[in-house]
């Protein structure tokens, strides 16, 4: 018989703001239910609004400055802080480069002390490194992840990374590809369902879902639409849901480029089941991703995409949407895509049917959370903890 009492899992977050990596999360921590209780800590302790996206009935605590800080200058004696405070945990969770000071305490000092496993999730870079990775954060990576029980990354891309440049051993390397509940995306959505938008017969929107960030390049994004309108592409609406610092620069170059009438910034909306398939056409413009969340969504939703050809975005697409995936940076290439997808409702909806077929077969939630539970449940050496998690399939929200 295995052991009831709920586990304790630290997360150790970069940003705990809604992006991919924290829907992901978000997604995962709801399918625990109250199997888990949950601490987060993020390197940037105001960015928290991820929050939103957990079960209201989960165990979460925020501890803030009652925890030891993720951020600051690399010390021994933040990093005895950090692996005493580790101490009271089943399980540590780190994500991405700014959890990395809680990698290294529990690779500097798990010698010494008895500490709880840790599993590191990788997800991708900022704009600082959209031209190569960082030197110095790559020998650090390759200096803390040795006593991590795995690696996690989503991509094809990162995989390569990991095993390449971060020196990660096969036996400790997991590629797990992002998953969501993909039935929920089979409905129509309400033609109201964007808070200050109503989507009429005939209109032709171009969306996307992205935290308003200098890495995912929206303004590029807007630069790309305007010249397809230019070019004479059948564009009524761009539509960029999401939040971030990066809101005032989009709305000003949508001004300068003339379209600032057709853009709408509805901020962050909960569960996209409910609207992402209002868009014709999905834009991906980003500096850097891996596997976005964002293009499962939409594939699921039988929305084709145009889009800059980064991270795994190319393998992730179905055949017949391939001429739509363009040159990294090319906004002129994208426009040309935006503008043939804008004009071609039936190649479209034929896209889109691919899209749908292909992700119901490789992006289901269910398979997603099985390859999570059996990780999880190997570190914590509770086989049963797995089989609770996998029989509760999760939703955001």
């Amino acid at each position: 018989m295995g052991m009831t009492r709920p586990k304790n899992i630290l997360h150790l977050h970069s940003s705990f703001n809604l992006g991919g990596k924290e829907a992901r999360c978000a997604q995962i921590m709801n399918a625990f239910g109250d199997s888990a209780q949950h601490v987060i800590l993020s390197a940037e302790p105001d960015s928290l609004n991820a929050r939103e996206a957990l079960d209201a009935a989960l165990d979460v605590t925020f501890p803030g400055d009652a925890a030891p800080a993720l951020h600051g200058k690399p010390a021994p004696k933040r990093y005895l802080q950090l692996a005493r405070y580790f101490r009271g945990f089943d399980l540590i969770l780190s994500y991405n480069w700014g959890s990395m000071d809680g990698v290294m305490a529990h690779r500097v000092l798990s010698p010494f002390m008895a500490l709880p496993p840790l599993i590191h999730h990788e997800d991708g870079f900022n704009e600082d490194e959209r031209e190569g990775t960082n030197w110095k954060r790559d020998a650090f990576r390759r200096l803390a992840l040795p006593t991590a029980t795995r690696v996690i990354v989503p991509s094809q891309t990162l995989e390569h990374v990991a095993r390449a440049t971060w020196h990660v051993p096969s036996a400790q390397l997991s590629q797990i590809p992002n998953g969501i509940a993909v039935a929920d995306y089979a409905a129509p959505p309400a033609p109201d369902a964007i808070p200050g938008l109503t989507k009429h017969d005939g209109e032709v929107w171009v969306g996307t879902l992205a935290g308003l960030r200098a890495v995912k390049n929206l303004p590029a994004l807007v630069r790309a639409v305007a010249l397809a309108k230019a070019q004479g592409a059948h564009v009524d609406r761009l539509v960029i849901v999401g939040a971030g610092p990066e809101r005032d620069a989009i709305e000003s170059e949508a001004a300068a480029c003339g379209i600032g009438h057709i853009l709408h910034l509805p901020g962050f909306m909960r569960d996209p089941a409910r609207f992402i398939g209002l868009f014709d056409i999905f834009a991906l413009s980003s500096h850097s991703e891996q596997y976005p969340i964002s293009l499962i969504e939409a594939m699921a939703a039988g929305v084709p995409a145009a889009s800059f050809a980064v991270g795994d975005v190319a393998n992730m697409i179905v055949p017949s949407n391939a001429a739509f995936i363009v040159d990294s940076g090319d906004e002129a290439t994208l426009a040309v895509a935006l503008t043939a997808l804008s004009a071609d409702a039936s190649q479209r909806r034929h896209i889109g049917e691919e899209a749908q077929n292909l992700v119901r077969s490789r992006n289901d939630e269910r398979v997603m959370l099985a390859k999570y539970a059996a990780l999880y449940a190997d570190a914590m050496g509770d086989p049963y903890f797995a089989r609770k998690l996998r029989d509760k399939p999760a939703q955001i929200g």
